[in-house]
């Protein structure tokens, strides 16, 4: 009887857990339009704020820098140089 009531509450348990939400922002593009309305989304897929405004122009919508862009926290690359050896 034991093994059945753990059993069950097991089984419960992992039932229960939620499900793994997705990512809101895409990390390919550094600027998402955020439409609002019944249902509110996220639309990452603007190389430019202007680009964004042209699309969020007389809609629910506003455009905002994605701060998963993939390259925003890339550091500068900085060049070594070697010494010659003589």
């Amino acid at each position: 009887m034991l093994r059945l009531a753990l059993a069950i509450l097991a089984i419960g348990t992992l039932s229960a857990a939620a499900p793994a939400s997705a990512q809101t922002y895409d990390p390919s593009y550094p600027v998402c339009l955020h439409v609002y309305g019944r249902v509110s989304y996220y639309e990452c897929r603007y190389t430019s704020l202007p680009q964004c405004a042209a699309s969020a122009s007389g809609r629910a919508a506003q455009c905002l820098v994605n701060p998963y862009f993939a390259d925003a926290y890339e550091e500068p690359r900085r060049y070594r140089r070697h010494r010659r050896v003589y």
